[in-house]
């Protein structure tokens, strides 16, 4: 039987939930529409443009638009390594908030107390291991949202969680960041 406690913090994070995607609906229709505003903004706006970019990928956490274009820009205008910190940066700000809407989505289903009634042994699943937390990030499209919310449900402890995205979103955004700065360099010769 629930406490009045549970039902409080259940109804909070619904509340959170349904606040959140509206939010995500509103972001996407608006970044989608706006990006190349986006760009010639970050472009203009100089060492504020740093700032601007980390925010926007903590506003593209919110949103199933990805941001490997967004890197791959910044790379060429900042140069690779300003771009690895950036994108690192901001992917993980973004995979915290992904990981926040988890953890309420796990709260108001009352998930870890269902966990074990999942088919197929899901909830024996060892989501909490930082070789699942650094692999299943890999897996392209979906993998980083999936790993976040996933981590979120399951009560992953924050630290462990944050330092394994960090590994992995470190690694990814090298690959973007230099490779968009490779672009850069080959647009701006030709």
């Amino acid at each position: 039987m629930d406490t009045p406690t549970t039902n409080k913090e259940r109804s909070q994070s619904i509340s959170i939930l349904v606040f959140s995607v509206l939010l995500m609906v509103i972001l996407a229709v608006l970044v989608t529409q706006d990006m190349n505003y986006i760009r010639a903004f970050i472009e203009k706006a100089g060492p504020w443009g740093v700032i601007i970019s980390i925010a926007v990928y903590a506003v593209l956490g919110l949103t199933l638009i990805p941001s490997e274009p967004l890197t791959l820009f910044i790379g060429a205008l900042f140069g690779p390594y300003i771009a690895l910190l950036i994108a690192g940066t901001g992917n993980t700000l973004s995979a915290l908030v992904e990981y926040y809407l988890g953890k309420r989505l796990g709260i108001a289903t009352n998930f870890l107390e269902r966990k074990e009634k999942l088919p197929w042994g899901l909830g024996k699943l060892r989501v909490d291991s930082p070789l699942f937390l650094i692999g299943a990030r890999m897996v392209p499209g979906v993998g980083p949202k999936l790993v976040s919310v996933t981590a979120g449900v399951y009560h992953v402890p924050l630290f462990r969680y944050f330092w394994t995205s960090a590994v992995s979103v470190f690694m990814g955004a090298a690959l973007f960041a230099f490779g968009g700065s490779g672009l850069g360099s080959l647009f701006s010769k030709g």
